[in-house]
């Protein structure tokens, strides 16, 4: 139904007729026509369902983005501070954490220092593991319970300027090596289980709470009993997750992390082994297998080799594709083949390959750490 707006204008004409002029006058009528309110509706209905259906993706999206940037940020700042503690001298000697985060707050802004009794204060009392299991983050109170046995010092809860919490634990085995470059400090002086969200949700690992290679298994990315027993911890993308290593790096720290040869750098491979904490904590082609076997759902993978016409589940492998520079496929390393090359395992839409030589230097290849389960 058309609504008319109807204007009469009138128009007078005139004509000669002999002696006698005749006049004459007829409407011009104008229409304007208009949406219904039908129309409208139907209109905001489907720019309705349309928003509700991409703007949780945009948002999701957004959010691992900003949660893998600041995580980046942070760890790159960590380092250059304690590399500085470190360079003065200041890194080790500490009887306690707390002594340590004293020293740490002259080189990177902290706003809140709790101590092991007031962790809640803080950092969140509990996360979640990726599966939604939950971990009770204020029974971490000693070292031995979020990192290793025989540091002997106490978590301290920490508040940054940049809006980020943590749990810290100090080694006092802490070895400073004030005329090298090259040490990374974080890994040696520190156990760090941290949230860029602060107090915001959804305070889960892998998501917005991470941890360093020194934190214990505080939770599986993905339940054991579906990837045969495998307890994945951290799945880290280079660049973000993971860095490469320099040779001469690599001399230095490959019997601690059990590598048998280093390469020329940049060594990516080396770099995800050094984020894993050591090489043990790498999947072996076994494990890969079983991944493979959950991703595409089928027992019918190649355990060397190549297989064919599968369906990779996309829901299931969210967490390897939502950080692989592909958008339908992932690499991940395992053993190292030499000194050049390193074996890994492709996953992609339709295929499953192991066995591909990759170079060390390639950075497009995810690090899947394993821990006890």
């Amino acid at each position: 139904m058309k609504l008319n707006n109807n204007k009469a204008v009138a128009q007078t004409h005139s004509r000669n007729n002999g002696t006698h002029r005749t006049h004459f006058t007829h409407l011009v009528t104008f229409q304007k026509s208009a949406f219904t309110l039908a129309e409208v509706l139907i209109t905001l209905a489907i720019i309705g369902v349309v928003a509700a259906i991409t703007i949780p993706s945009l948002v999701k999206n957004y959010n691992e983005k900003a949660w893998a940037t600041a995580q980046d940020v942070f760890t790159k700042r960590l380092e250059v501070a304690t590399r500085q503690m470190n360079t003065e001298e200041k890194l080790a000697g500490y009887n306690s954490t707390m002594d340590f985060v004293n020293e740490l707050k002259k080189k990177i802004k902290i706003i809140n220092v709790c101590d092991s009794n007031n962790l809640s204060k803080c950092f969140e009392s509990t996360i979640l593991t990726a599966d939604g299991q939950e971990v009770d983050a204020t029974n971490l109170k000693t070292s031995a319970k979020l990192a290793k046995e025989d540091w002997g010092t106490e978590t301290v809860g920490v508040q940054f300027a940049n809006g980020i919490n943590a749990l810290i634990a100090y080694n006092p085995n802490t070895d400073q090596q004030p005329f090298n470059n090259q040490f990374s400090a974080t890994e040696a002086s520190m156990a760090i289980l941290y949230d860029v969200s602060g107090h915001k949700n959804p305070n889960t690992l892998g998501k917005d709470v991470n941890q360093n290679a020194n934190v214990k298994t505080l939770g599986c990315l993905i339940n054991p009993d579906l990837v045969g027993g495998m307890c994945i911890t951290q799945i880290l993308a280079s660049g973000t997750g993971y860095g490469s290593m320099t040779k001469a790096e690599c001399e230095t720290q490959k019997e601690a992390l059990g590598i048998n040869g280093c390469y020329y750098e940049p060594d990516y491979w080396a770099g995800a082994v050094k984020a894993c904490g050591a090489k043990s904590n790498m999947p072996s082609r076994e494990q890969l297998l079983e991944l493979a076997k959950y991703v595409y759902s089928t027992d019918s993978i190649d355990s060397s080799g190549a297989t064919r016409n599968l369906t990779l589940d996309k829901t299931k492998a969210a967490q390897f594709l939502s950080i692989s520079p592909y958008s339908d496929m992932f690499y991940v390393w395992n053993e190292q083949e030499g000194r050049t090359y390193a074996y890994t395992r492709e996953f992609s839409s339709t295929s499953s390959d192991y066995g591909n030589f990759y170079s060390r230097r390639d950075r497009a290849t995810l690090a899947v750490c394993i821990g006890d389960n």
